[in-house]
């Protein structure tokens, strides 16, 4: 079999260096594609991986050169969703990136003869909450943000210039995501454990989707080589869902420490929020969000490898000696 050549962009950001690598240790040739200040230390040095720094504005016609012999595009680069966005104009801001940057690097792919284009797009597509129904891959979107917008614009995007060219498309809609390197909200929690601070989230009673950064990688690698995987969407998460307070339970007994959650009502936790202005924050811990992924299951022969516990180990195993270190 031929070695796979494949350009990934947002190569440096926490998904882009797990599949880098996790690319490069299976023989593939990496094309890293980031900006001209990103910090590529993680990569530098990797065998297999060649780091490409684009202008901020995105592809460039000089980005057309490094394109030969280019198999596969993963495009992770996005501006991504922010809590509290100080752009006057946020859907403006996310559609100038997502949407046509995705637009720009499909064409400049489908010109190279690129064979398939592999998008990560963010299960706000679906939307922000289930309840009695889990989202599935072919659901009408029902995003409620300019970020979720956006990324289903570009979705269309790539399926209307990738259909016209003859070039092969893959979708995925990831829900949260963590592992080594995790930042965010996640990353919070575990500090707040580490502190031992009380958390009011032991009567959070709902069920969440994650994915593991492993079990993500791993999910992309079959969507670049499987031939069923052309001219689709799927979804993804670990083996099993959790509630808000187990995964909390869950994440202190990994990092070796106790949690301390204080039984306060959901509706008493989202009426406080309200008066704070963190309403979106609150209703992600106390709302349920499930998606169904037999699709991912039956079409590619795919199931996650890493169980939910051997991934909340990992990532808690990385925090610990970071923090032991003083890198966070």
């Amino acid at each position: 079999m031929k070695q796979q050549h494949i350009f990934i962009t947002g190569a440096n950001g926490f998904i882009g260096r797990h599949l880098c690598r996790h690319l490069a240790q299976l023989g593939m040739w990496v094309t890293a594609c980031v900006r001209p200040t990103s910090d590529v230390s993680t990569l530098e040095g990797v065998e297999g991986v060649r780091i490409m720094r684009v202008p901020e504005a995105g592809p460039t016609p000089a980005l057309e050169t490094q394109f030969a012999g280019v198999d596969a595009v993963v495009h992770l680069a996005a501006r991504v969703h922010v809590m509290h966005d100080a752009s006057s104009d946020p859907l403006a801001e996310f559609r100038r990136v997502n949407v046509g940057g995705t637009e720009r690097l499909a064409h400049i792919a489908a010109d190279n003869g690129v064979r398939r284009f592999v998008y990560i797009s963010s299960i706000k597509v679906n939307g922000e909450a289930t309840g009695a129904r889990s989202f599935t891959a072919d659901d009408l979107p029902g995003y409620v943000d300019p970020y979720g917008r956006s990324k289903w614009e570009a979705e269309q995007k790539l399926e209307e210039i990738a259909t016209a060219r003859g070039m092969e498309w893959v979708i995925i809609r990831p829900p949260l995501v963590y592992g080594p390197g995790v930042r965010g909200n996640f990353l919070a929690l575990m500090k707040c454990l580490r502190r031992g601070l009380p958390l009011p989230l032991g009567s959070v009673e709902n069920q969440r989707s994650i994915v593991s950064v492993y079990n993500l990688v791993d999910l992309l690698e079959r969507a670049l080589l499987h031939p069923a995987a052309s001219g689709q969407r799927f979804l993804v998460k670990d083996q099993e869902d959790v509630s808000t307070a187990d995964l909390v339970r869950r994440l202190a007994l990994a990092l070796q420490t106790r949690a301390l959650l204080i039984p306060v009502p959901s509706s008493f936790l989202l009426m406080s929020s309200r008066l704070l202005r963190q309403q979106d924050a609150v209703q992600r811990l106390c709302s349920s969000l499930v998606v169904n992924t037999e699709k991912t299951a039956q079409l590619l022969q795919w199931m996650p490898p890493l169980s939910l516990d051997r991934g909340l180990g990992t990532t808690c195993t990385w925090f610990n000696a970071a923090a032991s270190d003083g890198m966070l």
